[in-house]
This record gives structure tokens, sequence and C-alpha cells, in this order.
């Protein structure tokens, strides 16, 4: 296990450099002049000179070759320093580590739930399949899976908030506004993973040793839940970073639709006034997080299931 951590973790720096030579070169790819972005994201009305574009190139570190301004963009990133913001002159950094811990709060969170409701509802629909719990986790899983955040979101303030007047329908701060996005975000996985939980425990209740084990005589709940959910959670576990990108992608209309002051919301309103240091370090957080969690994700899974480890160790 020692061996293939030494082999996994050393990935995570190179692909966080890649990340960030993509986030810094894809502005510059477009053809966009990053000067005349930050006259236009100050004024609508700037008509710049020779001299205020050099003022400006020289205050954000544009001045150089790209390679310059890259190396000198990473040396300061590598310190948590993103720069200023081209709108509010204030460091990009303190921004998005606050906007982080809000979107991370709620993923976080968002992600419990859907793993406390998906897992059990996927194992005790694959207890008895084709009856009617296993048809109403099926068609849930269907409909969970089917419909966006965007959707859902509008859907349940009318319904929980506007109509029912249970839980607020904008705002952060309490753990009633927590009720609502994490509600949203979590149908998606939660569904995906009663489905795939179903699936994979029916299959491993049809192995040799778990038909040994109920021939033995014993009980249908340790054998369901120590040979089949154990077998299935290893597979959900390889999703659950491909689950946290997601959520943090979703969490852009999550935020937006709640008023919630997330990295979502940061990036969609840094995008609206062409802040481009703030654009670059949300990208560059979001990767990393997912990057992160991806790698995680793995190494739970190779915990707990031998032979994944063991074909891992192979290659």
């Amino acid at each position: 296990m020692t061996v293939l951590l030494l082999r996994r973790l050393p990935l995570l720096p190179f692909g966080l450099l890649a990340a960030s030579v993509l986030v810094f070169a894809l502005p510059r790819l477009t053809g966009a002049d990053t000067v005349r972005t930050v006259l236009r994201a100050r004024t609508a009305s700037a008509v710049p000179d020779p001299a205020t574009e050099a003022r400006v190139a020289a205050e954000f570190g544009l001045d150089g070759s790209v390679v310059e301004q890259y190396l000198r963009w990473l040396g300061a990133a590598v310190r948590g320093d993103f720069g200023l913001s081209f709108v509010t002159r204030t460091p990009v950094g303190p921004q998005v580590g606050e906007a982080l811990l809000v979107s991370a709060t709620i993923t976080v969170v968002a992600l419990v739930v859907a793993l406390l409701v998906g897992v059990p509802a996927g194992v005790y629909a694959a207890r008895r399949p084709n009856v009617l719990l296993d048809r109403i986790v099926t068609g849930a899983g269907i409909v969970g899976v089917s419909v966006p955040e965007f959707v859902l979101a509008p859907l349940l303030v009318l319904a929980l908030s506007v109509r029912a007047g249970l839980l607020p329908a904008i705002g952060w701060g309490t753990p009633a506004h927590l009720a609502l996005p994490v509600l949203t975000l979590a149908v998606y996985p939660a569904a995906l993973t009663a489905q795939l939980v179903r699936a994979e425990t029916v299959t491993a209740l049809q192995r040799p040793h778990v038909l040994i084990a109920r021939a033995k005589g014993l009980p249908a709940g340790p054998v369901l839940w120590r040979h089949g959910a154990r077998l299935a959670t290893t597979s959900v576990l390889s999703l659950t970073g491909m689950f946290v990108a997601g959520l943090i992608g979703g969490s852009v209309v999550v935020e937006v639709v709640f008023g919630i002051p997330g990295l979502g919301r940061l990036l969609y309103d840094a995008v609206l006034a062409q802040d481009l240091p703030i654009v670059q370090a949300g990208t560059l957080a979001v990767i990393a997080v997912a990057l992160v969690a991806g790698a995680l994700s793995e190494v739970a899974q190779l915990a707990l299931d031998p032979v994944a480890r063991q074909h891992t160790a192979d290659r």
C-alpha cells in the first residue's frame, strides 16, 4: 500500500503544474489583450493611450514576455499570491480562499447526504430485486440523474420556500441556509450512487463465497452488508472524486440561485466583470480540489479492495 501511495501522490504536483499552464495560457490563446481587459474592467469608457497601457502593464506584471509573465505568476501563486483584482484592486487569494471554504462546506455536506441516502437505498433495493422498493429506488434514481440543478433549484425554492415557507430561499450564515443548496446538489450523486450500489450488490450477492455463506446459514443481513455492500461501496469510492468535481461545478448554479458567497458565485461574477486574476485563481482552485479528491478516493478504494490493489500493483 505504501508503494502505491508513493507512486500515486507525486503525480499531483505534475497535474497542478499542467493545470497552471492551461489556466494561465487560455486567456492568451483566445487573443484577448490583458491590458485592455484591465482597463475595460475598471471603466467601460476607457480609451487607453500608450502611457496608460504601460502603467497598467507594469502594475500587474504584464510588461514581460509570456514565459516571464507565467514564471512570475507561478512563483507568486505557489506562495498563495494570485495578484490583485482588476476591478477592486484587492488581493485575490483571500477572496478565493473565503469563497472556497463556503463551497467546500456545501460540497462536503451534500456528498455526505448523498452517500447516506444512496448507499442504503441501493443495498436494500438489491436485497429483493424487482419488488416495490426496488422499483421505487430505480425510478427515483432515473429522475434524480435526469433533472439538472438549474431546474431543480427553482422548483425547490418554489415548493419549500415560497409555498411552504419552511426554508430560506437566499442567504448564507445559518444551518437553515444550507438545506436547499445541499438538497439540490445531493440529488444527482445520491441517485447515481443508489443505481451503482444496487447493480454492484446484486452482482456481489451471486458470487460463490456469498452463496456459500448463505448456504452455511449466515443471516441475510450480515451477508448483505459484510459481503455484498462492502464490494459495492468500493466502486462508489472510485467515483467520489468525480462527485466532488461535479458538485463544485454545480455549485455555480446553486450559489447564484441561492445568493451564496461561494466560489461558484465568485467565478460567475468575475467572468461577467472580466476579472482575469479571480477567474484564474478560482479555476485553479477547482482543478486542485478535483485532483486531490480523485487521488484520495483512489487511495481509499485501494485500501478497501484487495483485488483492485493487487491489479494496480501488477501494472
